[in-house]
């Protein structure tokens, strides 16, 4: 289901926050002098108009990014709330994509080269059932979020990952997973080479099989690795898995690529994510959906041979919703890795331990001038650390996803909600925000 701005109405069903309908006096801006900061609409010609109600509290977080070398910023991409920004370490954070016609949020990116460069790759790019919102293809920021501009690749349906050359910003790859609701011609590994202006699909499997991972090596940007998914949603239910899901490589930077078969699990598998470490490149890692096959591979030869590194079920479980990896930018030993649990490696996959860093966990971004600063997103928000995890600054956003709306029979009535992942809620219909 695709849902517009402009469709307001379906707002307060739908997903982002919960709204309500008010006159003049009682109009004000999303968030507006909650713990958050939201700046305060601005006055509108209408009659009528929907004031945000709640809840400040979080919802899910699906993407996020830095900016390289600069504590202070973070970009927050929200699996319908759209985009948010933090310029204070995520003390407080205000939305900076609300007046485009998409709130599904599935990648972030920011230019190491040019920090006012911000990518956003739209629509729910964590599958868990069929009313997962599509989006309408990238947008781009050249001014810090202030603007934004569709830069096509709107039939993709879902983009799950964002990379940006680390020197020259004009060379940008999507991983597109796709609608995944049915065969599909527009999923794959896309690149553009002007900034967005026109795009090359420079991978594609087939019809039935997305991009769910993707890769550059920092030492060659010209090196990188692709996962592919084959994956179909319907209403009854989720199939993960067939021939077309495998890792890939280009040495081209896209223009060749060659699957990588040696010591891999046999097909079918389903998810994968790759990761290159920044500090080695020989130094490889995939994180695998198989049935009994293992868990974790490992390349000590950038991609040459693998060999399964761990079994340790919990972290490819559920793995449309999660499977997500990152390693460190100075240590090719060390592992964040996301799933229902949150786990971290220090022997290169060997062992995960399970860190109380957050539950339902989906996107990891490391800082690549700084491995101790890394930010992840979770059901109920973001974690941000720049101690490498010793402390975390807890981020919630109005960005709750609200599955049915209620009032009941008070005199002024309360209104009711349950929310995603949030437990049930109730409040009074007669808030007036300060």
């Amino acid at each position: 289901m695709r849902q517009s701005t402009r469709h307001v109405c379906a707002a307060v069903l739908g997903a982002a926050t919960l709204t309500l309908l008010v006159g003049p006096a009682l109009a004000q801006g999303r968030g507006q002098g909650g713990p958050q900061g939201q700046a305060q609409q601005p006055v509108r010609g209408d009659s009528l108009w929907f004031q945000f109600m709640g809840p400040t509290d979080g919802g899910r977080i699906s993407a996020i990014a830095g900016v390289p070398g600069v504590d202070s910023i973070w970009y927050f991409g929200n699996a319908s709330g759209g985009v948010f920004k933090s310029v204070n370490g995520g003390a407080s954070s205000v939305p900076v994509f609300d007046d485009q016609p998409v709130m599904a949020i599935g990648a972030l990116a920011v230019s190491e080269s040019n920090h006012d460069i911000v990518w956003a790759g739209t629509g729910e790019a964590w599958i868990i059932r069929d009313a997962d919102i599509f989006g309408d293809g990238v947008y781009k920021s050249t001014d810090a979020g202030k603007t934004w501009k569709n830069m096509g690749l709107r039939e993709t349906g879902r983009i799950g990952k964002i990379l940006v050359h680390p020197t020259n910003p004009d060379i940008v790859y999507a991983c597109a997973i796709g609608r995944a609701t049915g065969p599909q011609q527009e999923r794959g590994v896309y690149r553009t080479a002007d900034g967005g202006a026109t795009w090359r699909r420079v991978l594609f499997v087939d019809e039935h099989t997305g991009c769910s991972g993707l890769s550059m090596d920092r030492n060659d940007p010209r090196v990188l690795y692709a996962g592919t998914w084959t994956v179909k949603i319907a209403t009854w239910g989720m199939w993960s898995g067939g021939t077309g899901s495998g890792v890939y490589k280009t040495t081209d930077a896209g223009d060749t690529w060659t699957k990588l078969t040696t010591g891999m699990p046999k097909p079918p598998v389903g998810k994968i994510d790759v990761s290159v470490a920044p500090s080695d490149s020989k130094r490889v890692y995939a994180l695998i959906q198989t049935a009994d096959q293992g868990s974790l591979w490992r390349s000590d030869d950038a991609g040459a041979t693998w060999k399964v590194q761990n079994w340790q079920r919990p972290l490819i479980g559920r793995a449309g919703y999660y499977v997500r990896l990152e390693v460190s930018p100075s240590n090719p030993d060390e592992i964040l890795l996301a799933n229902s649990s949150f786990f971290q490696s220090t022997d290169g996959g060997k062992t995960f331990v399970e860190r109380p860093w957050g539950g339902d966990n989906h996107d990891i971004w490391f800082d690549p001038v700084n491995a101790n600063r890394f930010g992840l997103t979770n059901d109920a928000g973001a974690r941000l650390t720049t101690t490498h995890g010793q402390q975390f600054t807890t981020v919630t956003l109005p960005n709750g996803q609200m599955y049915h709306v209620s009032t009941d029979q008070q005199v002024p009535y309360w209104v009711l909600t349950n929310r995603q992942d949030n437990g049930t809620i109730r409040g009074p219909s007669n808030v007036v925000e300060a």
